[in-house]
C-alpha cells in the first residue's frame, strides 16, 4: 500500500497558522450586507415569549435528534439531554469527558486517551451530525466539542427514522447555524474572535462569523468557524495540532423552497495514550512502579523489534496463552507458575529490575506515536414547504476520514473510509379537534466504503520500562512502518437500503403516542489483501445479504401539576462495522454482521415554575440479542439496567443549577454466554507466580471465567455517579462556575483483579464581560485528585489504566464584535 495519499502535511509555524485561520474567516465579512429580514420587532409582534433560562439550558425548544419531530425534550418520551453552546463556553468544556457533569448516563472510560465518542449507559456510543450518524470514531480522533452550536445526548438506540445504531445512544452534533432561532436570517453580521491558553503551553486560537449575505439578488445565512490548535500535553511525548474548519449555509430558492448546506474539516495530529503499564494495586494506591529492562532481540541492530525477530526466539510470539507450554493445560491466569517461566520461557524474563516512585507523566506514549486523521463532512438538505403543513425534505449527507496510527509498543492501523447517505423525509401534519397527528416517511440509501489494516497480534505492553522510555530492546517495528505483515488487511463496502415511517399522535387530551417501523435490507462484502498479511486467512473474503425489521412505540400523558409520565418499547438493528467502519469476513461468511438490541424505557418529566425548573428521571433495561456477534472494541453485545435523573433550574437569566445521577449496571453477554472472555493477563491476575519481572518482557494471555452474572460484569463503569453544576452571573459583568462530580470506585478490567479509587472532580471558573471584551479563566479539578481512568476493559484492563490529569488551568480571552 502506498502510504503517502495519508501522510499529513509538516507542521507551518504556530503564530503563521492562527494568524492565516483568523485572517481568512475574518474576510468573509465582505459577504454581509445590511439586515435582510425581520428580526426581533417580528418576534415581538407575535407575542410568543420563549424562556430560556441562564445559558439556553432549559430544554423547552424544539428539538428533532430524538424522534425526527419537533418536539421539546420535555415532551420527548426518551432520557434524552441537550448541552448549549453557552454551557460548553461558560463551563470551559473542551472534549466529550467533560460532558460527564453536565448530563446522566455518560460517563466514558478511556480508548487509549482520545475522545471520540461517549460511552453511553455503559457502552460506546455513536456520533451524530445533524440527525445523520457519521462513520465509527471509538478513538479515531476527538470530536470537536467547540464547533457545535448545541450538543444532543440521546440514551438508547435511535429511532427508526435514523437507521441502525448502537445500544447504548448517540450524540448529536449541531453545527452552528446562519438563520437566527426565530427562522429569519440574522439581521446583522455577529461574530468573535478568542485566543485560549493554559498548562502544558496550551494554544488555540478560534473565530467565528455569522450572519446575513447575498450574491446578486439571493440572500443567505452564513455561519463560520475557524479553530487551530498547537498545544503541548501533561503526558511525555503527547501534543495536538490541529485545524478544524466549518461553514454553514441557508438560503431560500423559492418561497416555498429552502436549501440549507455546509461541512466541516477536521485535521488532527496527536498521540493515542495507552497510560500506566506493569499495573499493579500498588502502583494505583501508591504510585510504587516495578523497573527493569527486557531482554535484547533486535538481532539486525536496526533499533526495532521485527516479527521475524520475535517469533525466533519464541515460536508464535512473546504473548504466551495459558499454560500449556509448561505442560500445566489450563487457559486460565491459575496455570502460570515461576517454574513455567523459568524453565520454559526464560527469555521473558527482565534485568536490572527494582521499584522506583512513577511519575503520571509517564505513560505508554513513545517518541515517533502517531495518531494523524483527516475528516471531511458535508450536507445539503433541500426544505420543500407545501401547503396544509406538507413538508417533502431531502439530505445528502457525506463523511470520510483517513487515519494513520502508530504505537510503539506494538499497535498500528490506518482507515480510509468514507460514507454518503441520500434520505427523503414526506412529513404531514393535521390539526384536528382530537388533536395534532403527525406523519413522516423516509426512503434512504446508504453507502459505505472501506479500507482498513491493522497490525495486533504483536502488543507487548510491558517490555518499556516507563521511567527509561523506548528503546530498541522495547520499540517494535510496525506493520504501518514496513507495509507488511498486517494482521488483517480488507476492503469493502456495503450498502444499507431502508424505508421507515413515523407517526405521532398528540392528544388534546394529553395523551401522546408515537410508534414507527424500519426495514433496512443491506449488500456487503469484505475482502482480504493477502499478500500484506502476516498469515493466510485460508479464503479471499466473504459477501453476503440481510436485512431486518426495527420498530418502536412510546406514549405519555400529561398529568396535572406539569407531570409526564411515559413508557417506550424499542428494538433497533445494528451493523456490526470496526473502528474504520470496516465489516470482518469473518462476520459475513457466519451472517452474523446485523444484529439487534431491545430497550425498554419508563420515566417521568417535568416542567414547573413558568418553565423555569426541569427535571426527569427515568429507569431502564436494554440489550443486544445476538450474543454471539460483536466487535469488541467499538459495539459488544452488553445488557444494560439502570436509573437515571436529572434537573435543571433557571429562574433568571442570571442563575443555572443543574444536578444528575447516573446508576449504571453493564452485563458482557458474550462473556456470560460463553462462560469466558478472552483477555491480557496483568500482574495481579497471576496469583501462582510470585516475581512477575520472569515474564514482563513478554504477555500472558488467556481466558478469564464468567461462571455468574456478577462476573460477566463490564469493568471500568461506575454503578453510581453524581454530578452538580451551578452558575451565576453578576449584573456587573462578574459571572462564577461550578462543576462537581462523584465517581464509585471500579474495577480496571473484568477479572476485576485491580480496582481504581473513586473520586470526586471538581472545576470551577470565572468570567468576566465588559463591552466586546470577554475573560474567561478555568480551573480543572482544582482540588488535584489523583484519578484514573480504565482503558479497553475487556482486553487491557488488567494490564493498563490511564492516569487522569493534576489540576490545570486554561484563560480565554474573547472579542465580540
Amino acid at each position: 500500500m502506498n502510504f503517502t495519499a495519508i501522510e499529513f502535511e509538516g507542521n507551518k509555524r504556530r503564530g503563521s497558522r492562527m494568524l492565516a485561520a483568523a485572517g481568512a474567516l475574518l474576510a468573509c465579512t465582505a459577504l454581509t450586507v445590511p439586515a435582510m429580514a425581520q428580526d426581533a420587532e417580528e418576534e415581538e409582534e407575535t407575542g410568543e415569549i420563549v424562556v430560556t433560562g441562564a445559558l439556553g439550558a432549559l430544554p423547552v425548544q424544539d428539538v428533532g435528534s430524538v424522534f425526527g419531530f419537533d418536539k421539546t425534550l420535555v415532551e420527548t418520551p426518551r432520557s434524552a439531554s441537550s448541552i448549549s453552546s453557552e454551557q460548553m463556553e461558560r463551563f470551559g468544556i473542551t472534549d466529550i469527558y467533560d460532558l460527564m457533569a453536565q448530563t446522566p448516563g455518560t460517563f466514558t472510560n478511556s480508548f487509549f486517551g482520545v475522545g471520540g465518542a461517549l460511552d453511553i449507559r455503559g457502552t460506546p456510543g455513536e456520533v451524530y451530525f445533524r440527525g445523520v450518524r457519521r462513520l465509527d470514531n471509538p478513538g479515531n480522533y476527538p470530536t470537536p466539542i467547540a464547533a457545535a452550536e448545541r450538543i444532543d445526548i440521546v440514551r438508547g438506540p435511535a429511532s427508526p427514522i435514523f437507521g441502525p445504531s448502537k445500544t447504548g445512544g448517540y450524540m448529536n452534533f449541531v453545527p452552528k447555524s446562519g438563520r437566527a432561532q426565530g427562522g429569519s436570517y440574522l439581521s446583522s453580521p455577529e461574530g468573535e474572535v478568542s485566543v485560549t491558553t493554559g498548562s502544558w503551553e496550551k494554544m488555540v486560537l478560534s473565530a467565528n462569523l455569522r450572519g446575513p449575505g447575498s450574491i446578486g439578488a439571493q440572500e443567505f445565512g452564513y455561519s463560520l468557524y475557524a479553530e487551530v490548535e498547537d498545544s503541548g500535553s501533561y503526558y511525555r511525548n503527547m501534543s495536538t495540532k490541529q485545524t478544524i474548519l466549518q461553514g454553514s449555509f441557508d438560503t431560500d430558492i423559492t418561497p416555498d423552497l429552502r436549501l440549507e448546506f455546509g461541512g466541516m474539516y477536521q485535521n488532527y495530529k496527536g498521540q493515542q495514550n495507552g497510560g500506566w503499564n506493569r499495573l499493579t494495586q500498588d502502583l494505583v494506591d501508591n504510585g510504587t512502579y516495578i523497573t527493569g529492562s527486557a531482554q535484547p532481540i533486535d538481532m539486525d541492530g536496526d533499533g526495532q523489534l521485527s516479527q521475524g525477530e520475535i517469533n525466533a526466539v519464541i515460536d508464535g510470539g512473546l504473548s504466551i496463552f495459558g499454560g500449556f507450554g509448561c505442560g500445566n493445560f489450563s487457559p486460565f491466569a491459575t496455570a502460570f507458575t515461576d517454574e513455567c517461566f523459568t524453565s520454559t520461557y526464560p527469555a521473558l524474563a527482565l534485568t536490572d529490575t527494582g521499584t522506583t516512585k512513577l511519575s503520571r507523566r509517564n505513560t505508554l506514549t513513545g517518541t515517533d506515536d502517531r495518531l494523524d486523521n483527516r475528516s471531511t463532512t458535508l450536507y445539503a438538505d433541500f426544505i420543500w414547504e407545501g401547503p396544509a403543513d406538507l413538508e417533502i425534505k431531502n439530505q445528502m449527507f457525506y463523511d470520510s476520514y483517513e487515519n494513520y496510527n502508530t504505537n510503539a509498543y506494538g499497535f498500528s492501523q490506518f482507515h480510509d473510509s468514507y460514507v454518503f447517505e441520500n434520505k427523503l423525509v414526506v412529513a404531514k401534519k393535521l390539526m384536528t379537534d382530537m388533536g395534532t397527528f403527525s406523519f413522516q416517511f423516509s426512503p434512504s440509501i446508504r453507502y459505505t466504503d472501506f479500507k482498513h489494516g491493522e497490525d495486533f497480534n504483536y502488543e507487548y505492553f510491558h517490555r518499556v520500562d516507563l521511567t527509561t522510555g523506548y528503546t530498541p530492546l522495547s520499540d517494535r517495528l510496525l506493520s504501518l512502518e514496513c507495509d507488511c505483515n498486517y494482521t488483517s488487511y480488507v476492503s469493502g463496502n456495503y450498502t444499507d437500503y431502508a424505508l421507515a415511517g413515523l407517526a405521532d399522535f398528540d392528544f388534546d387530551f394529553g395523551l401522546n403516542i408515537t410508534l414507527g417501523a424500519r426495514y433496512d435490507w443491506l449488500d456487503g462484502e469484505s475482502y482480504y489483501n493477502i499478500p500484506k498479511m502476516e498469515s493466510d486467512p485460508g479464503y479471499a473474503g466473504a459477501k453476503d445479504k440481510d436485512g431486518d425489521w426495527s420498530w418502536s412505540a412510546s406514549a405519555s400523558y400529561k398529568l396535572p401539576f406539569g407531570l409526564i409520565p411515559y413508557v417506550t418499547a424499542a428494538r433497533q438493528s445494528v451493523v456490526i462495522a470496526g473502528q474504520g467502519a470496516e465489516l470482518d469476513p469473518d462476520n459475513l461468511v457466519a451472517g452474523t454482521w446485523l444484529s439487534a438490541s431491545k430497550l425498554y424505557e419508563g420515566g417521568v418529566k417535568g416542567s414547573w415554575l413558568g418553565d423555569t425548573l426541569y427535571a426527569a428521571v427515568s429507569v431502564y433495561k436494554q440489550e443486544r440479542t445476538d450474543y454471539s456477534s460483536q466487535s469488541i472494541t467499538v459495539n459488544q453485545a452488553v445488557e444494560t439496567k439502570g436509573l437515571e435523573a436529572e434537573f435543571r433550574y433557571s429562574p433568571t437569566d442570571n442563575l443555572l443549577l443543574t444536578g444528575a445521577y447516573t446508576r449504571t449496571k453493564v452485563f458482557n453477554l458474550t462473556g456470560l454466554n460463553d462462560g469466558v472472555l478472552f483477555s491480557f493477563f496483568g500482574i495481579e491476575d497471576l496469583v501462582n507466580v510470585s516475581d512477575p519481572t520472569l515474564y514482563l518482557g513478554g504477555q500472558p494471555i488467556g481466558l478469564v471465567p464468567i461462571s455468574s452474572k456478577a462476573e460477566s460484569r463490564r469493568a471500568g463503569i461506575p454503578t453510581n455517579l453524581y454530578s452538580l453544576t451551578g452558575t451565576y452571573k453578576f449584573d456587573f459583568g462578574l459571572a462564577l462556575n461550578a462543576a462537581a462530580s462523584f465517581v464509585d470506585s471500579v474495577y480496571s478490567g473484568q477479572s476485576r483483579a485491580v480496582k481504581l479509587p473513586g473520586y470526586t472532580l471538581v472545576d470551577v471558573g470565572a468570567t468576566y464581560e465588559t463591552g466586546p471584551w470577554l475573560f474567561r479563566v478555568v480551573v480543572k479539578n482544582a482540588t488535584n485528585e489523583d484519578y484514573f481512568r480504565a482503558n479497553f476493559t475487556e482486553l487491557f484492563g488488567s494490564t493498563i489504566a490511564l492516569p487522569e490529569k493534576p489540576r490545570s488551568y486554561q484563560a480565554s480571552l474573547v472579542f465580540k464584535f
